[in-house]
């Protein structure tokens, strides 16, 4: 019998301390802060992405909740693929769902965010954005540190900078410094539109 091409509970294991420490810092949160929103000791969390201590359901679900994502984020549904791919392919079946904030997610706003990079360790996070119709990222303007940019893979996408609103179309591509007060949305009232971007340094609002 051929062995099992899904990675071993000592492989997730092992990918989850670091996941735990990249997801933290681009939060922008110390180890004394999650230590406070979760009710665990410093200790343990250093141990726990030093991979020397394994945490139980229960404490991880506490360090999600902190880190604003799903207990899933440390596990995609289908994980399968040579070792050596992990670090730097992700399949279309594995991507995670991006999430700002306690309301774990931006469905309220007809939003749907899936990070592409493979991982959060580096300055550059590419992700992919479906917008249904009518969907923003919100109805006011929002700025932070950084860069952005992006192509419209299909739809139109209605974008909002220093209240300038400039409407592009599949094809369009754009980039602008993230400090400038922006806003994305979806103008039309029946079809989907979809957006490839990517931000340096990596920033995941919260």
């Amino acid at each position: 019998m051929g062995s099992s091409t899904q990675p071993s509970q000592h492989q997730a294991f092992a990918d989850l301390g670091s996941e735990i420490r990249q997801l933290r810092k681009v939060r922008g949160i110390t180890l004394q802060q999650l230590a406070l929103a979760t009710g665990k000791s410093v200790g343990f969390l250093s141990q726990v992405e030093r991979n020397i201590t394994k945490p139980s359901v229960a404490a991880l679900q506490d360090i999600s909740e902190a880190l604003s994502v799903h207990i899933g984020w440390f596990f995609p549904e289908d994980s399968s693929g040579p070792a050596a791919e992990r670090e730097f392919i992700v399949r279309q079946q594995n991507r995670r769902r991006l999430t700002y904030s306690e309301l774990s997610g931006t469905e309220y706003l007809g939003l749907h965010d899936y990070l592409l990079s493979a991982n959060l360790n580096g300055e550059l996070a590419l992700g992919i954005s479906r917008y249904e119709p009518g969907a923003s990222t919100g109805d006011d303007e929002y700025r932070h540190d950084g860069e952005e940019a992006g192509l419209v893979l299909s739809g139109t996408l209605e974008l909002t900078i220093d209240q300038v609103v400039h409407l592009l179309e599949a094809g369009d591509s754009f980039s602008f410094n993230s400090r400038l007060q922006h806003r994305y949305a979806n103008p039309s009232a029946t079809d989907e539109t979809v957006v490839i971007w990517a931000n340096t340094p990596i920033t995941l609002r919260k």
